[in-house]
């Protein structure tokens, strides 16, 4: 035998036997993963209201839930048309009581402030405004609204009976007010 095979012969024996064993050392571990008798995957479809819990919800947190998501779609819609037509007082009105509903006056009179820049004598979006301002507890500023409404159209009953609301609320009556100079 030659020296130089003798010397070949136990690195590469070395090195497959080296490679061997480390296949063998990786592959042990993932072997407890599975098992022979079990599928390592599910294959039972789960539908998805179990899946989700569904069937363990609340009936009126559930009705509270589609009732958010569809008022956010009819939002975003509204939004949506506002926007290809800024003096559109229906969406407005419509979107505005959205937001009034949902507690976010600030952005129902925002909403408004859009169509009263685009529409500056709007007697729907004045009166609107009126009645947010007047939740708001802001009733001078809503009178305002109102009498600005009324000097465009004069008589105009549903204005009429706010103003005599908002004049009702902040303690005061149409005619007292009309009596004093401002």
């Amino acid at each position: 035998m030659n020296l130089h095979e003798n010397t070949l012969a136990p690195p590469l024996l070395s090195f497959r036997l080296g490679s061997l064993l480390f296949a063998i050392l990786a592959i042990l571990p993932l072997g407890g993963c599975a098992s022979w008798d079990k599928p390592a995957l599910s294959v039972k479809e789960t539908s998805p209201p179990e899946l989700l819990g569904a069937n363990k919800i609340d009936p009126a947190m559930r009705e509270r839930i589609l009732r958010a998501v569809s008022q956010d779609a009819q939002e975003r819609a509204l939004r949506d048309d506002l926007k290809q037509h800024p003096d559109h007082v229906d969406a407005a009105i419509g979107l505005t009581n959205a937001l009034v509903a949902q507690k976010r006056p600030h952005e129902a009179l925002q909403v408004l402030d859009s169509v009263l820049a685009a529409d500056p004598g709007n007697l729907r979006a004045l009166n609107a405004k009126g009645v947010i301002l007047d939740i708001e507890g802001r009733h001078d500023a809503a009178q305002v609204l109102y009498r600005q409404a009324l000097e465009t159209e004069k008589g105009n009953q549903m204005v009429q009976h706010n103003l005599n609301l908002s004049l009702a609320f902040d303690g005061k009556s149409e005619r007292s007010t009309l009596a004093q100079p401002r």
